[in-house]
């Protein structure tokens, strides 16, 4: 009952039937038990049986019967004289052979050549480049993988084609390593390649990693895609200094009406162009590579601070002075009044301003008019209201009198001969 149970409890179980004097090829994954058949044998005892193994563990061959005891923890013979081995490993690789007799007297013969596999992780680029350079050895990055057995191998691919090493354009350094204690494999592959003039721009570069054994699938990379640059034979340019890359504003002062248009010229002389970028307040616009930013409609959104940034691969990044963007606030005609106070308030204003043109007219009709009763009235004072004269002054002033008597004598005739 214990052994039945046991025997349905494996996770794994792999069988193989074979012609008497055949012999079988087996792979079974490190760690999972594995059940080997002994065709021929009685499915319940007595029986007549033994099993030979050589194997990693053993010296010479290993014998074992239902009527002897397990080996260990490694193999045991089941009561249908099948062989389980609990949890093989690496040492367990090798040949298995069974000699059963039947009731009636006939020997049956089974031979097992029993491999041994573990599937690695996923394989990936380490050190990748960051782009390439036409013309000269590059390396593109190292394929590793990890804790496979048996070791497999490595590959490299080129947009999905196979690439295969030359010693010229492309070659591989390779290393394989052993773990000590549990037996499996790293491989590391070290790809260098050369780019042709003239090549793909943009080529895409993967690895994978292939099983010791068949029927097993490869297993791959995420690929990667790097950038080819033209080599140059002279000494590169020196970087373009800042106060080469220009922004020019129109209108030149940064001030737009609101409503109005604003137009942002970077110029860096540079062959090829770069690219331009723009930063607003210090924090990039997510904008298309352009040379011009146009700012049409300008409102409050559009105030701020802007530069721009040219980006060359040879010359590297270079950003220019800031400029600043600002909204003028205009006053529409016929507005005037009621933007300030009202339509009352511009009608007090213009009440004021007549009044007080009426006053100055009105004071200068006075003055014209004071100073000729004034000089009318220093005519016609009488000599009664002159102040006395000091007695020696009498004898003109009896003078003065008399003539002005004998001037208002005739005033007096006019007078009446002009009345009714």
């Amino acid at each position: 009952m214990a052994t039945g149970a046991t025997v349905g409890a494996w996770a794994l179980v792999l069988s193989l039937w074979g012609a008497a004097a055949g012999s079988r090829n087996l792979t079974a994954q490190i760690g999972k038990p594995l059940v080997l058949n002994c065709k021929g044998a009685p499915k319940k005892p007595p029986q007549q049986l033994e099993w030979k193994l050589n194997t990693g563990r053993t010296e010479a061959w290993k014998v074992l019967s239902p009527q002897g005891g397990p080996w260990d923890s490694v193999a045991r013979v089941l009561p249908n004289g099948s062989l389980l081995l609990p949890a093989i490993g690496i040492q367990d690789e090798g040949t298995f052979r069974c000699r059963a007799m039947s009731q009636n007297g006939k020997e049956t013969k089974s031979s097992y050549q029993v491999r041994v596999y573990q599937i690695p992780g996923k394989p990936e680029i380490v050190d990748p480049a960051s782009k390439l350079t036409a013309g000269v050895p590059n390396k593109v990055g190292t394929c590793v993988s990890e804790g496979g057995y048996p070791a497999g191998t490595l590959s490299w691919h080129l947009d999905g084609k196979p690439l295969i090493p030359d010693g010229k354009g492309v070659s591989v350094k390779e290393e394989t390593r052993r773990h000590p204690e549990t037996g499996l494999f790293t491989l590391r592959s070290e790809l260098m390649v050369t780019p042709a003039l003239g090549g793909a721009p943009h080529p895409t570069f993967s690895c994978s990693f292939s099983p010791g054994l068949p029927r097993r699938r490869a297993l791959h990379t995420a690929p990667i895609q790097l950038s080819v640059w033209a080599s140059c034979p002279f000494p590169a340019p020196e970087p373009v200094p800042l106060e080469e890359v220009q922004l020019v504003v129109k209108p030149e002062s940064g001030a737009v009406a609101l409503g109005g248009t604003v137009t942002l010229t970077c110029e860096a002389p540079t062959q090829p162009p770069p690219q331009i970028h723009w930063i607003k307040d210090g924090t990039p616009l997510p904008l298309p590579p352009s040379a011009v930013l146009l700012l049409s409609e300008v409102g409050p959104q559009d105030e701020g601070t802007y530069s721009c940034v040219a980006t060359h691969r040879s010359h590297g990044s270079q950003e220019s002075q800031a400029v600043s963007i600002s909204i003028i606030e205009t006053v529409e005609e016929g507005s005037t009044a009621g933007s300030v106070g009202g339509p009352g308030l511009g009608t007090l204003a213009l009440a004021l301003g007549i009044l007080g043109g009426l006053g100055i007219v009105a004071l200068l009709i006075g003055i014209i008019m004071w100073r000729r009763w004034r000089h009318q009235g220093e005519k016609r004072i009488s000599p009664i209201f002159l102040p006395r004269k000091a007695p020696e002054n009498q004898d003109e002033e009896e003078e003065e009198r008399a003539e002005l008597n004998q001037s208002e004598e005739p005033e007096a005739a006019e007078s009446n001969a002009g009345g009714p």
